[in-house]
């Protein structure tokens, strides 16, 4: 039966890619400039935002050869001829974005029966429309927490790292783990309608039946693993509170996931859920709109990271409204957003280690920086706020030897804003220059 899945999983895998490198409307972008890897670009920054250390220097030279960031050195350093200059001397420069919870693969519809609407060709061209959207909006990484159609989201960061689709780096989880009619089930839909397979990959109701998903996800190109701790507000059905996997099915997830050397990452609104995530060995949970003060002093204790989606209350509610989304929707919604916000606000006093996390997909992909002054709001400095999208967002995900700030050996993934930034959190939704590896693309010239 594994082989089987398996064999079919490496199918589907080859559809999808297929389907993701027809999409020629968006062309590759950057080997012509300076992607080589003898080619030196020196940016002029005028604000540097050394997020390691949670400053900012003043009129610094980049230097970049090919993909990576060769040296940080003061603008009274000479520059080779032959070398490609980007003056950002007004503007305030930092490392890419990154943002921990989103779903690229995805388009929201009210509508419980909404994934139903699109076959996977769709999803897929989406997923490189959204991915798009999300690299010029200043993101360069993230990490993507789950799709409906299996693997979809590995087919597009395949395509992205071949430079068939533009878009960030991608990690992926390949679809969810839930129970059987859990937050990661398609639930609201007719008893008697029967779903395709790839749309039911995850589903599992026992911890054997859990090591089985985390095995199959993974060897069949997820780099780490979402599992459904509770109940979810969009998701028809469910209860934000209700505990759906026990402490025990999540260490299973935990410990078979570790054998390949992938973290688990845990959906949890409820108090008990989020515990028995945190207890289980979650690297991070997400949402944790719910969360109480014993969940902080565990969370505190143990270094888990808090994924939390602070901007998406009041999008939901307004739009909503507006839209006619279903009224269990927005009375759930309603329930969780001034709990997550206070949940958050006393976890950030904590000290409880936060990475920048919006479940882009609720609202419109692209819009993901829209939640960097509500980071502020409750309870961060600005400076705090953009750790949590660089530094601490790379930590997380095991990749700050590569991303997360501007330092030699690490990709050159920069953006740059207008003016002092940090003065306004907003500007971040107008980021005017986007490098990715070395390649400006978006402005510079």
């Amino acid at each position: 039966m594994n082989v089987t899945i398996i064999t079919i999983t490496k199918i589907m895998r080859s559809i999808n890619y297929w389907l993701i490198s027809l999409f020629i409307l968006i062309p590759s972008f950057g080997q012509s400039q300076g992607a080589s890897q003898g080619n030196l670009t020196v940016i002029k920054a005028g604000q540097l935002v050394d997020v390691e250390n949670g400053k900012i220097i003043k009129d610094q030279f980049i230097f970049i050869r090919g993909e990576m960031i060769e040296s940080i050195k003061s603008a009274s350093s000479s520059i080779p001829k032959d070398a490609n200059v980007i003056d950002l001397t007004s503007y305030t420069v930092l490392p890419g974005l990154i943002d921990c919870h989103t779903h690229l693969v995805d388009t929201h519809s009210a509508s419980p029966a909404g994934m139903l609407e699109k076959s996977e060709a769709q999803y897929a061209f989406a997923g490189a429309k959204n991915a798009k959207k999300t690299l010029l909006a200043g993101f360069t990484s993230v990490r993507d927490v789950g799709t409906w159609r299996v693997f979809t989201d590995a087919a597009l960061r395949d395509a992205i790292n071949e430079g068939t689709v533009m878009g960030p780096r991608m990690s992926v989880a390949g679809t969810y783990i839930t129970t059987t009619s859990g937050s990661g089930d398609v639930t609201g839909i007719a008893h008697d309608i029967i779903l395709p397979p790839t749309m039911r990959f995850g589903v599992a109701n026992s911890a054997e039946e859990v090591r089985e998903k985390v095995r199959n996800l993974i060897n069949g190109g997820a780099d780490f693993i979402k599992i459904m701790a509770t109940g979810a507000v969009l998701t028809m059905g469910t209860k934000p509170g209700v505990v759906e996997f026990s402490e025990e099915e999540l260490r299973a997830a935990v410990q078979e996931a570790a054998k390949y050397g992938a973290q688990v990452t845990a959906h949890a609104h409820g108090a008990e859920g989020i515990k028995n995530a945190i207890r289980a060995g979650i690297q991070s949970i997400e949402h944790g709109s719910l969360l109480d003060d014993e969940g902080i002093a565990l969370m505190k204790k143990q270094g888990t990271y808090l994924v939390a989606d602070i901007y998406n209350g009041d999008y939901v509610s307004e739009v909503g409204k507006l839209e006619n989304w279903p009224a269990e929707y927005l009375r759930k919604n309603d329930e969780t957003t001034e709990a997550q916000r206070a949940a958050f606000r006393k976890a950030v006093a904590a000290g409880v280690k936060t990475a920048y996390g919006t479940d882009a997909v609720v609202y419109p992909h692209g819009w993901n920086a829209r939640q960097l002054p509500y980071m502020v709001k409750y309870g961060m400095t600005p400076m705090q706020a953009i750790q949590s999208a660089t530094i601490e967002a790379a930590r997380l995900m095991k990749w700050s030897n590569k991303v997360g700030s501007i330092s030699a050996g690490k990709y050159a993934d920069i953006i740059a804003v207008k003016g002092n930034a940090l003065e306004d959190l907003a500007k971040f939704s107008d980021v005017e220059f986007v490098m990715k590896g070395g390649v400006t693309v978006k402005g510079g010239k």
